[in-house]
């Protein structure tokens, strides 16, 4: 094609003789000047194909050319042309913002009167004039990926790849980035964007979904999510519990996907079916269906095959919580004016809310707002400088052992042994949390059946794709069957499939009495909290259900906001509020 900046033909990568493709026989062509979104779930090849196009790795047959250039032969001429973002960016953390773009500079022979111009349009760019003197490691995630860009920018590259850049961004952060990305396709680059988050890719003008190494389907994403017209429906008037009627819906044959939305339930139905009476759902006398408008992950997960079900295999092993006496059902989880400064900087600032027995509490915030910070005190991690973090009724700050023995943690960033195999880590965490004997062989046998790690268990953490890093973190956070769950971003990265199993999860376990409490950038998930705090400048500024949230900031112009719309309306509003004070 003579507009393609890139041209992949029958491109296949083995990474040894014998194994399966990792890329597997693609051919396509991308346009230039546009915005192109490679989306599939972890290990779909996403990474392996942006590294070839980089010229990082090599074919093992077919070929790569990259405005009319072989990206292994012509590589040094490929290199001034492309600007490669890989998924973890090596920013030095130790280094300033100005000393990290020098460096790129120096390494992108970027000298002169060009360097100094780059650098003033750069940082205007990316709004980081103002933090050129902060370590990068200080900076927020949002921020981390502006500078990232910035770098990546630098030598005015004609084709720019981002592998999965929105991982761990908040809404707000995610909107700037896109921004800039856009405009810089709108001045004629061409952009491939990497991503496991299909909200992103609805923004792209051409997608390609990925599986297994090859492209499953392609084109513009009004394209894809009208082939899902008349499958995408919302039930609304719900009565009683929500999950339950969600895990009913989920198991009948005609319903292959479905999501809780605040108090209504959003569903997707197998082509051809028929919509399953409300009544057969117990969702209640007053309950009806609405048409739903499709949405593009709702055509991934159909091309998958449907999503995996709404009953949890973890749940089942799970016993139901009964809390002793002295514990108040409606304060399992409480933070007491809880406050943390380091320094002179205030990260939380007399934050309270109490959580119920067996409910769903969701800690959003922009990145370096403080929720992190909160949510570290309140299972121990941090020590508060002022006001309380209680479990149970247990004072984090004075009883910090016997309140962590009666909770679960799953962090972040993966935080397991990556050089101990999955074996060793079960028996490693099993035993911290004081199983031994039989009943911690049954424990781990019970977490290697509901995860699938059988196949796995001599592996090497760290060499695990990144769905099963995360089903043994949760493995290993549950195993001595707490009766409190901490979730730091749990789905950070993963597929919609995984994110939809991990959430099934955690809705069986509410419904066995466990309290969870979790953090997410993913506003989708947020609807599936009970109640929410989002704390923004270490203050809280909103607390209620997710459809308080979203009724907050309705109005004429915008009556039925999304969550991410609630989420960057609240800080806007927030912002305007200390401006005026």
């Amino acid at each position: 094609m003579s507009d393609a900046a890139i041209v992949l033909e029958a491109l296949e990568k083995r990474f040894a003789p014998g194994a399966p493709a990792a890329i597997d026989r693609i051919s396509s062509a991308l346009a230039a000047g546009s915005i192109t979104g490679l989306v599939g779930p972890d290990g779909a090849g996403k990474t392996t194909l942006l590294r070839m196009m980089a010229g990082l790795l090599s074919p093992s047959a077919g070929q790569v050319r990259l405005l009319g250039l072989d990206p292994v032969r012509e590589a040094g001429r490929v290199r001034e042309q492309v600007g490669y973002m890989p998924q973890k960016f090596g920013l030095y953390e130790d280094l300033s913002v100005l000393e990290n773009l020098t460096l790129y500079a120096d390494l992108r022979a970027v000298l002169g009167q060009a360097r100094r111009d780059s650098f003033e349009r750069l940082l205007a760019f990316t709004d980081l004039q103002r933090f050129t003197g902060r370590q990068a490691g200080q900076l927020s995630g949002g921020m981390k990926q502006k500078l990232g860009l910035a770098c990546t920018l630098l030598g005015a590259p004609r084709v720019l790849l981002l592998d999965e850049p929105g991982v761990g961004v908040d809404p707000i952060s995610r909107r700037e980035l896109w921004k800039m990305v856009r405009e810089l396709a709108q001045g004629g680059m061409t952009v491939v964007w990497s991503t496991a988050y299909l909200d992103e890719a609805e923004l792209c003008d051409d997608v390609r979904l990925m599986n297994q190494g090859r492209f499953m389907a392609s084109g513009a994403p009004a394209e894809l999510m009208g082939r899902m017209a008349g499958r995408c429906w919302q039930l609304t008037g719900l009565e009683g519990p929500r999950r339950a009627v969600l895990q009913r819906a989920l198991r009948r044959p005609e319903v292959i996907d479905g999501a809780i939305q605040g108090r209504h339930l959003r569903l997707v139905l197998r082509e051809g079916a028929a919509l399953p009476e409300a009544a057969a759902l117990e969702a209640g006398p007053e309950a009806c269906w609405q048409a739903a408008a499709p949405r593009l992950e709702d055509a991934f997960i159909s091309l998958l095959g449907g999503g995996p079900g709404g009953d949890s295999a973890l749940a089942r092993v799970m016993p139901q919580v009964v809390l002793p006496p002295e514990v108040a059902p409606e304060a399992v989880i409480e933070a007491r004016q809880l406050t943390k400064r380091f320094g002179d900087f205030v990260a939380t600032d007399a934050v309270s809310f109490q959580v119920r027995r067996g409910e769903i509490f969701g800690l959003l915030g922009p990145n370096g707002a403080g929720k992190s910070t909160t949510f570290k005190m309140e299972c121990g991690l941090l020590k508060p400088s002022a006001g309380q973090a209680l479990v149970m009724g247990l004072d984090l700050k004075t009883s910090p052992t016997r309140a962590r023995q009666r909770l679960g943690y799953m962090a972040q960033k993966f935080s397991l042994y990556k050089q101990l195999t999955v074996q060793q880590n079960l028996v490693f965490f099993s035993g911290i949390y004081g199983l031994a004997g039989q009943r911690q062989q049954r424990r781990m046998a019970e977490m290697v059946e509901v995860f699938g790690l059988a196949p796995h268990l001599n592996e090497l953490a760290d060499t695990l794709p990144l769905g099963f890093k995360q089903r043994l973190a949760l493995a290993c956070a549950v195993m001595h069957e707490p009766p409190l769950l901490f979730l730091d971003e749990p789905t950070s990265g993963v597929d919609p499939v995984t994110r939809r199993e991990f959430w099934t999860h955690i809705n069986g376990l509410a419904d066995k009495g466990v309290t969870v409490m979790v953090t997410t950038h993913f506003m989708d998930e947020a609807e599936f909290c009970d109640r929410m705090a989002l704390i923004y400048r270490g203050r809280m500024i909103a607390l209620g259900t997710p459809d308080d949230l979203k009724a907050s900031v309705a109005s004429a112009g915008q009556p039925n906001p999304s969550m991410e719309d609630a989420f960057v309306q609240l800080i806007l509003r927030a912002n305007q509020h200390e401006a005026a004070a």
